[in-house]
């Protein structure tokens, strides 16, 4: 990366050019987002995450027009095309399209029908004819009637001749800037449904005639529109309106009025519906639909990162269950650090004596084991089985909660859980599963693939492979901001940890499985594959809770304990005093310790952690309760008020669950008295909030709600 590269993201993100630059060499030197942004502020200029990322998203996007720029040198050198003038015209080139449209002239074709129309000799008549001079263009022509090479008539000779100028019209760069920059202000997108589609695309039936500038197009009615055009349904297309279009290539292209000039407006016509619009036309598609992609892969970050840090329960004695009708509710007995205790069977659903029978196995199990919450799955028979526990006589400190299932049979079926529970069938992992989303979401629901939580929007339109890059970051950021206990931690939440793999991952398991629970954060460094580097980007964010050394447990990083150790000197206590006596903190004086390497923010930093070592981001956990007595969409009317949570969250709206087995959707004109131009700023996943019912459509299993006050 050059200078210039470093100035150019600078000023495209607003920042100093020392910041991109120092972020780009903390990177070359294998520092990742989450350790530069907790630990390097001060070579950052305290820059956050999202900073940072975009800084690296920016900095690869311009390596990659540099190899393309490098790869279309190498080809022009080949062909000896490469003018000193030429490329400082591609040197000063910032943009991909605009490098292709200065290539395209050079760039290896296939035989087209211009190649054909040079090859029989019609170069010099095309020439002639684009020049437009007072002429008669039969006249020329017949010198070129040649039936040797084809060409039998005037009419072959003029059409061979506009096919050269065509092309020449299409490589054009002025004209290829001019009409892109008309598609993407002026396009149009227009769906139409095919004929006789109508019935078996009644779900795209808002797009069967549908018109609307391409430039304010909602990204999620785009992917529809798309999905709509894949599945054969609907007819799009995206393009100006003609008459402007070939009024830019009249003015670029025409300069005389005579009988060539004539030939040329031909050529014009032809030259943009067969090669230029057909083209622009699909560089238009793409970049419109990497932007609503990124749009929709963005939704679906935002939830996933509000559901991976939704609020733990905490290390509790947890009788999880997972409910069915006719074949039970499968029970999991969980200790305090998730370990499954006792599992089995009950049907509080099926009869009298069933119910009974199954009111005396959770009493029993509750007294026996002494859980301090019972975690109930919110899919089939979940709303009867809460009701049938919240009736027991239970003792009442117990948390009743309802889990979202969402992926639990994902996990279930998967190695992850045949890895864990080898001797125990998918319907016990299940309920182990949705116990263990209660006491910590953020640690099961890593083991899960977040495209199966069910949090996004249009997520199997999108680029998977940047949907996956995406949501691998969005769990990593959460992993590092919660920070992870390595002595109890899977190989799957260890892997997101800043530095580590899933090799290194499992080498730690393995390591402590066979040598016992770590000691220190420093015994880390005896794992196979975890060298110093690895070392320096996970260690803070690593916990080793019974650790000699206090600060272990803590987010300040191995690097400053030595700073550490000097304040508590200072201060005139150890380091575990420092910790736990309120009075002796409040004796630094972050001033005296300023230096060239540390500077306030990092000292800040380590004060605060000081203050409350090894904290959780987290919220605390709050109990919520469904209304009674509402458990199907049967039992709702319009005008009704009711309890629900946000499950889903979209461009267009908020899904909800309100006890019923079917989430409503509370329209974005339905969240709030006033405009809402984003539903995030209103509402987060897993929120609390009270609706009223709007509508209920039985015959489409839909329910419209409304968060107004009014």
């Amino acid at each position: 990366m050059t200078i210039s590269h470093y100035r150019k993201v600078a000023a495209e993100l607003g920042l100093a050019e020392s910041q991109v630059k120092s972020v780009a060499g903390l990177f070359s030197n294998g520092a990742t987002v989450p350790f530069i942004a907790r630990y390097r502020k001060e070579a950052t200029g305290s820059l956050d995450e999202v900073a940072i990322k975009e800084i690296e998203i920016r900095l690869e996007k311009l390596a990659h027009l540099e190899k393309r720029r490098q790869a279309i040198y190498e080809s022009l050198t080949e062909l000896k095309l490469l003018t000193p003038e030429f490329k400082r015209k591609l040197d000063v080139t910032t943009s991909l399209a605009e490098l292709e449209d200065l290539y395209l002239p050079y760039r290896p074709k296939r035989r087209t029908r211009a190649t054909i129309a040079r090859e029989r000799g019609l170069q010099p008549l095309a020439e002639i004819l684009f020049r437009q001079q007072e002429l008669n263009p039969e006249i020329k022509a017949q010198h070129f009637i040649d039936p040797k090479k084809d060409i039998h008539t005037l009419s072959d000779a003029l059409a061979g001749a506009r096919d050269i100028i065509a092309e020449k019209v299409n490589e054009d760069i002025n004209a290829r800037t001019s009409l892109r920059r008309l598609f993407t202000n002026a396009g149009e997108i227009k769906a139409l449904v095919i004929k006789g589609k109508e019935q078996e695309g009644i779900k795209f039936r808002d797009y069967f005639d549908w018109r609307e500038k391409s430039a304010k197009v909602a990204g999620h009615r785009l992917l529809a529109m798309l999905r709509g055009e894949r599945e054969k349904i609907l007819r799009i297309s995206i393009r100006p309106p003609l008459a402007t279009a070939l009024e830019i290539l009249r003015k670029i292209f025409i300069k005389g009025d005579n009988a060539s000039t004539r030939e040329v407006e031909t050529v014009l016509d032809d030259a943009y519906k067969r090669l230029l619009a057909p083209t622009l036309e699909n560089e238009l598609r793409q970049d419109l639909r990497e932007k609503a992609e990124i749009e929709a892969i963005e939704v679906f970050a935002i939830n996933l990162r509000e559901l991976l840090l939704a609020p733990p329960l905490g290390p509790k004695r947890i009788l999880a269950l997972d409910p069915g009708f006719r074949s039970g509710a499968k029970f999991a007995v969980l200790s305090e650090t998730g370990e499954l205790l006792k599992n089995g069977v009950i049907y509080p659903t099926t009869s009298t004596k069933a119910r009974i029978e199954a009111a005396a196995v959770v009493t029993e199990l509750c007294a026996r084991y002494r859980s301090e919450a019972v975690a109930i799955g919110n899919g089939t028979a979940g709303r009867e089985t809460e009701t049938f526990i919240r009736e027991l006589d239970l003792p009442e400190m117990t948390t009743i909660a309802m889990v979202s299932e969402a992926g639990a049979s994902v996990y279930s079926a998967s190695e992850i859980a045949r890895e864990e529970f080898p001797n125990h069938d998918i319907t016990v992992r299940g309920a182990v599963s949705i116990g263990r989303r209660l006491q910590d979401p953020l640690s099961e629901l890593i083991k899960i693939d977040a495209k199966a939580i069910g949090v996004g929007q249009y997520q199997h339109d999108v680029d998977q492979k940047l949907l996956r890059q995406r949501l691998d970051y969005v769990a990593i950021s959460c992993v590092n901001n919660v920070g992870v206990e390595v002595n109890n931690a899977s190989v799957q939440l260890l892997a997101y940890v800043a530095g580590l793999n899933q090799t290194i991952a499992r080498n730690i398991v393995k390591y402590r499985t066979e040598n016992g629970p770590f000691r220190t954060r420093k015994e880390l460094l005896k794992v196979p594959r975890l060298g110093a580097k690895a070392f320096e980007q996970a260690a803070g964010f690593l916990r080793v809770r019974e650790s000699v050394n206090p600060l272990d447990s803590s987010a300040v990083h191995p690097e400053h304990y030595a700073l550490v150790a000097k304040i508590a000197q200072d201060c005139g206590v150890s380091i575990k005093e420092l910790i736990t006596n309120e009075p002796a903190r409040q004796k630094i004086v972050i001033e005296n310790y300023i230096s060239e390497t540390v500077g306030r923010p990092t000292l800040e930093d380590i004060v605060a952690e000081l203050n409350r070592p090894g904290r959780d981001p987290r919220s605390e956990f709050v109990e919520f309760h469904f209304q009674d007595g509402v458990n199907k969409i049967t039992d709702l009317n319009t005008g009704m008020r009711l309890p629900g949570l946000i499950t889903n969250i979209t461009k267009f709206g908020a899904f909800v669950d309100i006890g019923v087995h079917q989430d409503g959707l509370i329209h974005i004109s339905q969240l709030a008295n006033r405009f809402v131009r984003n539903p995030e700023d209103i509402v987060k996943l897993g929120q609390a909030v009270n609706i009223t019912v709007l509508e209920v459509d039985l015959n489409r299993q839909r329910i419209a709600l409304s968060l107004k006050t009014d």
